[in-house]
């Protein structure tokens, strides 16, 4: 802990880095997602899964060639070796009743009973409806965004607007980035995801607090050379103990939920993961760099505001002293 005893990191040194680098990863991103479109889990989408466990190893091919239709999704599933196969239909037509959508999942157990490709069992089998899950997608949408709106409205009362709006700005920002991530790496979007985004969103906000409470205790007791950018470059490295311990403690314990929870938290696991890394270098980097461009943009109007009032006093006529008055009138 020597090196944090007393930091003096130049962090927003590389703040145009971080700026390119986050642009050039949420363009990727969002490239992929527009050519590919956004892979939605079976929370959101609707449709069956179900995972289903040979006694002897399967490949996917002969599973897929059992199953009768094209719209099947056929993997591996679970650690390897387990002989485990995660079969996917996706969702029935609209207003499809709850028997329909349990008998594709008898549909697929049946054909591959027929396949005959050995013994098996049903691990689990998971059905979402189609107007459910597009209510599901609609509530985790409003949650995000209800979240992002009521912390930047708390910012901007306790703090300054433009922390409010680089705050903001820096949420957007950790949310793109996870979302690149998990589009990179293959993984469908779920509640559990949205959950790690909601609890990401959270810990970013904190993080962002921390760091603008010190700005403004430091602007307030002193005077620092250097303006807006040397104070919150001072209270990066004041916080810096407490964020690096903060952000290691949960990429630690998030990494081994990754590592050994299993398939059914991989996903939560690698968003948290993923999200730690955007928040804090976001709360170090883009935040601030948001908040000092804002301030400089606002000087000037400041400062054209404060003299245009000057001139307009200045250019008022000035009342009479009483004096003068009273020798006026005596005349």
């Amino acid at each position: 802990m020597e090196l944090f005893k007393n930091p003096n990191f130049n962090f927003l040194r590389w703040r145009w880095h971080a700026i390119a680098f986050s642009t050039l990863l949420i363009v990727a991103g969002i490239g992929m997602m527009v050519s590919r479109g956004v892979p939605l889990g079976i929370d959101f989408s609707g449709g069956t899964i179900v995972v289903i466990r040979f006694e002897n190893p399967v490949s996917e091919e002969r599973v897929r060639n059992a199953i009768p239709g094209d719209d099947e999704v056929v993997q591996t599933f679970g650690e390897p070796g387990g002989n485990e196969i995660l079969v996917r239909r996706p969702q029935v037509e609209a207003g499809g009743s709850d028997e329909t959508l349990g008998q594709a999942a008898q549909n697929i157990v049946a054909a591959i009973q027929k396949a005959n490709l050995g013994k098996f069992e049903v691990r689990s089998t998971e059905v979402v409806g189609p107007v459910v899950g597009a209510d599901l997608q609609r509530r985790g949408i409003y949650a995000t965004l209800s979240s992002i709106l009521v912390i930047t409205i708390y910012i901007a009362v306790r703090f300054r607007v433009s922390f409010a709006i680089g705050s903001m700005i820096a949420t957007f920002h950790d949310v793109l980035v996870t979302l690149a991530c998990l589009v990179f790496f293959g993984y469908e979007l779920s509640l559990n995801i949205v959950a790690a985004m909601l609890a990401m969103i959270g810990y970013s906000v904190n993080d962002m607090i921390v760091i603008f409470d010190r700005v403004r205790e430091n602007s307030r007791l002193t005077r620092r050379e250097g303006g807006l950018e040397k104070v919150i470059n001072d209270s990066i490295n004041q916080t810096l103990a407490r964020t690096v311990i903060t952000s290691g403690t949960i990429f630690l314990s998030v990494l081994a939920l990754y590592l050994f929870g299993g398939p059914v938290l991989e996903g939560f696991a690698f968003t948290m993961l993923a999200g730690t890394v955007a928040t804090t270098y976001s709360g170090w980097l883009i935040a601030p760099s948001i908040a000092i461009m804002l301030s400089k943009r606002s000087r000037p109007g400041r400062a054209r505001a404060a003299a245009a009032a000057v001139t307009q006093q200045q250019s008022q006529p000035q009342p009479k002293s009483r004096s003068k008055a009273k020798k006026a009138r005596a005349s």
